[in-house]
Order: structure tokens, then C-alpha cells, then sequence
């Protein structure tokens, strides 16, 4: 029975919606991501982002970094909140993401 049913529950997921800067915005206020930064810069918590010896250096390890803060300090978001944040981070702040998908 379980097998009949899952081509059923795939035809009626909503399709994957595109990551939302905005969205992304929203989640890193609610989470008080800042509030953490600040701690760590002692200062400026946008300045974790603009720093020249920054960890994030690609897309890819944007995608990674946000994933550890999630898993690290138990956010509890969901993948699409991740692809949220990492839209608004890339957007704002580092541009890798300038020409393809964020879902990718």
C-alpha cells in the first residue's frame, strides 16, 4: 500500500519554490544570528560577513556555513529556510550567486 501511495504524495508535493532573499532576511532577524556574530567580532556583527579572512569563500561553503549554524546551535530550520538565509547572505553581502539557481 505504501508503494501505491508515493507516486500519488509526489504528484501532489508543491513544487520546490525559489530561495527568498526577503524571506532569508526574515529568518536571520528571528533568529538572532547578528546577536551571535556580535559575540564573535566584538563589534560589528556584519563584519563576520565582510572580513578579508572570512571562511565563506564560494557558494558552496556559504551553503555549508549556514547548514553548521543550523545544525551547531539547533535552529531547527528547515532545508528551504537555509536556501532563505543563504540567498539573503549571498545577495547582501557576498555576490557568488549572481547568474544560477540558489536550489542548485
Amino acid at each position: 500500500m505504501r508503494i501505491a501511495l508515493f507516486p500519488f504524495l509526489l504528484a501532489c508535493a508543491p513544487l520546490a519554490a525559489a530561495a527568498d532573499p526577503a524571506q532569508g532576511r526574515k529568518l536571520v532577524e528571528e533568529k538572532k544570528c547578528e546577536a551571535c556574530h556580535d559575540s564573535k567580532v566584538m563589534g560589528d556583527a556584519k563584519a563576520v560577513y565582510l572580513r578579508k579572512d572570512r571562511r565563506v569563500t564560494s557558494f558552496e561553503k556559504l551553503k555549508a556555513q549556514v547548514a553548521l549554524c543550523n545544525s551547531e546551535l539547533n535552529l531547527q530550520l528547515f532545508p528551504d529556510e537555509e536556501e532563505h538565509i543563504v540567498a539573503y547572505l549571498d545577495q547582501a553581502y557576498y555576490r557568488f550567486n549572481s547568474s544560477r539557481s540558489i536550489s542548485k
